[in-house]
């Protein structure tokens, strides 16, 4: 072999190590991005940063020293267009992120919990006339719910400390809460109407689901407090979640197109929209990614973002005493406003009651405590919390 033949083996060689070991840190240092919240863009940028050094290199090596140069000039160009990209896109993010929301996670659930002694629950102006001091019944339900059954928890349970999550006083979520009363964690929770999947979940464990009315409740749309709509008609809200009707123009807004946000599949107010649609079929949510914890990506529905082009939806008494969000604007459905009086004389279209529901549990309190729950002291912290009582 000729001496040049064997200096471009050697580089050879060498080009394929190096750039073996530039790539292989590449996919490391993505992997590492990945698991830290950045597999949207800063993992690929990473993988495109190892290729273009891997290309770098090859050139580096095999062309004539004149050319370097502009090499040199080329690499140098590209940093700052990834540099660029990368203003770019954290602007965009510091813009997207200072956007309030609107979210089950968003408000802290602490105050709220029996015993706290923050002021935050309702409380009865006599002693309560149940007492339940041993085999207290578990309770779990609904985020926006837990105020009102905390609050029967302190009229009625000793003092201590009920923990969130993992107590005789829990506050889960609708899907879990549901989940955890078919599998026998809670004895009875307060949510809205199940939904389907929920419903079958039941009858897969043999559990009969009974429900009992304990106060009645608004579902609410809301938008941007700049949005210059102020109402829209039941049969406008199914034309909107069904694809249907896209721009708020149709409707007296701006011409811009609408972000119709959902919620998670078996949440409350996602199976009360599924209701609201009497059949229709939903369109596609606005969703948002999010790395999973082995580096991929998981889309799901994306809470609400008040975007000035936003409709969103939850429950009154969540929507305005938990998240107090003053730039959302609720909306009149059907002329009507969404109020505890049109809530109880039943104007309000999108009205409905909420439960407590049990599953057959042999907790010998669980029926004196909804008896209980449903006698005028019972109402009285429905009425006092801010819900709308069975009977005014």
């Amino acid at each position: 072999m000729s001496k040049s033949g064997g200096e471009i083996a050697v580089k050879i060689v060498l080009c394929v190590l190096l750039s073996g070991v530039i790539l292989f840190l590449g996919l490391f240092a993505g992997l590492i991005v990945s698991f830290s919240g950045g597999a949207l863009f800063y993992a690929p940028l990473v993988l495109v940063a190892a290729a273009v050094l891997v290309v770098f290199l090859a050139f580096f090596m095999f062309l004539p020293e004149r050319h370097r140069r502009k090499l040199f000039i080329s690499l140098l160009s590209i940093v700052v267009l990834g540099g660029l990209t990368t203003a770019v896109y954290e602007l965009r993010e510091a813009y997207h992120n200072r956007i309030p929301v609107v979210s089950d996670q968003e408000v802290n659930m602490e105050p709220y919990r029996p015993f706290a002694d923050t002021g935050k629950l309702a409380v009865l102006p006599e002693p309560s006339k149940l007492t339940i001091t041993k085999d207290l019944p578990r309770l779990d339900g609904a985020t926006a719910l837990y105020p009102l059954y905390a609050a029967f928890a302190q009229a009625v349970y000793p003092r201590q400390d009920y923990d969130l999550y993992e107590s005789e006083v829990m506050v889960n979520t609708t899907p879990v809460a549901y989940k955890n009363l078919i599998e026998g964690r809670a004895d009875l929770i307060f949510a809205a109407a199940p939904s389907e999947g929920q419903k079958a979940a039941a009858r897969k464990q043999g559990k009969e689901l009974k429900f009992t009315p304990i106060g009645r409740e608004a579902f609410v749309f809301f938008v941007n407090a700049s949005n210059p709509v102020t109402g829209l008609t039941t049969e406008q809200i199914r034309g909107i979640y069904s694809g249907e009707l896209t721009r708020w123009s149709d409707f007296g807004g701006n011409d811009a197109r609408i972000r119709a946000f959902q919620r998670p599949e078996d949440s409350g107010s996602q199976t009360m929209l599924e209701r609201v649609m009497d059949g229709r079929e939903l369109a596609k949510p606005p969703e948002e990614n999010v790395a999973s914890g082995m580096g991929g990506i998981i889309s799901r529905t994306a809470d609400y973002r008040n975007y000035k082009n936003a409709l969103g939806y939850s429950f009154l008494f969540y929507a305005t005493e938990m998240v107090k969000n003053g730039n959302i604007r609720l909306l009149d459905i059907d002329g009507v406003k969404p109020e505890r009086a049109t809530i109880a004389n039943g104007e309000y279209p999108f009205a409905a009651e909420f439960y407590a529901v049990t599953a057959g549990s042999d907790n010998p309190n669980v029926e004196k405590l909804i008896e209980w729950i449903r006698s005028p002291q019972g109402q009285y912290l429905v009425e006092q919390t801010g819900y709308t009582p069975l009977a005014p």
